[in-house]
């Protein structure tokens, strides 16, 4: 879209991040309906041209899961890590407290990352990489929990934008003591900063979403900013910095504070990013069923950038 004065252009992108709690058997059981209503809901929804463009999916474990994001229709569709996967080293140093087998911490991985990433437009690159082998607390550690990257061409924009989906070591949900799931989390939240450094153009705008397990966890908080600058969109919205149109409940001065799935981004060198409307997706409300233990949370970005000067514009000497 052309702005007034014909200077900039801009387009709108949806991205939805969604944790599926596609659990396999014994930790979830009686999941396989209500998945493949995701997948269907989703299929419908691009059927009548209101689905997000880009859906960033956590949890992908059971065959149920991965059914139901094929069923989608996505024409790209991308995953990472794979259960076998192995993280680059990161160090030696041992997590606080012991290490419990009937926790799960026995070093190995029964299920892959759980991460996929499903888009409308055209995947150029990927890119994945499992936590370090020191980096997860308690169950968590039966999945080779990451992060991963896609690189999409959107139509229209003049470079393409990289995208980040993760999932990070829970609290109590982990059945590691607190003081060793908090540095499990810590140590996550520095590698996966250093794979999107070492991963991302910074030409490129970025978006960062998927489920951190940080809510009502100031400590978390520290530690995540710490490593990570981009902007977070509930700020970003909250603090009026940018004029969004909200459309799902949000309490409090912190309302990140109260939410698992978040959404970051950044803007690249020719093409600027804010978002213009947050809602929530699958929470029960009319047309949005509630097929998960989370909501999904959609952000629409604009996408702007200056319009090449038209040939023969530029101001120069008279022949």
């Amino acid at each position: 879209m052309p702005s007034d004065d014909g200077a900039r252009r801009s387009v709108t992108l949806s991205v939805l991040t969604y944790n599926i709690e596609g659990l396999g058997w014994p930790a979830r059981s009686g999941r396989a309906a209500q998945l493949g209503e995701i997948g269907r809901h989703l299929a419908a929804l691009r059927a009548a041209g209101e689905a997000p463009d880009i859906v960033l999916f956590q949890e992908m474990f059971s065959g149920a899961a991965k059914k139901a994001v094929l069923a989608s229709g996505y024409p790209a569709i991308a995953s990472g890590p794979r259960r076998t996967d192995r993280a680059p080293a990161t160090g030696d140093e041992r997590l606080p407290g012991k290490a419990s087998v009937k926790r799960g911490e026995i070093g190995v991985h029964f299920m892959g990352g759980g991460l996929a990433v499903a888009s409308r437009y055209p995947i150029t690159g990927v890119r994945s990489q499992p936590y370090g082998r020191r980096s997860c607390a308690g169950i968590d550690c039966l999945a080779n929990k990451g992060i991963m990257m896609v690189r999409i061409a959107v139509p229209g924009l003049p470079t393409p934008i990289d995208l980040y989906n993760t999932h990070m070591n829970s609290r109590g949900a982990s059945k590691a003591p607190a003081a060793r799931n908090l540095e499990a989390h810590d140590r996550q939240a520095l590698e996966a900063s250093r794979f999107i450094d070492a991963t991302h153009d910074e030409r490129f705008p970025v978006i960062f979403g998927g489920d951190f397990n940080m809510r009502r966890s100031q400590e978390r908080w520290d530690n995540f900013t710490r490593y990570e600058p981009m902007t977070l969109v509930h700020k970003a919205c909250s603090d009026g910095m940018f004029a969004c149109d909200v459309r799902m409940s949000w309490d409090g001065d912190e309302p990140w504070m109260d939410t698992q799935d978040l959404q970051f981004f950044e803007s690249g060198r020719e093409i600027s990013v804010e978002p213009v409307r947050v809602e929530a997706m699958f929470d029960g409300g009319p047309d949005s069923p509630e097929l998960s233990d989370h909501d999904g949370f959609r952000v629409t970005y604009r996408m702007s950038w200056t319009a090449p000067a038209p040939p023969g514009s530029s101001c120069g000497e008279a022949p």
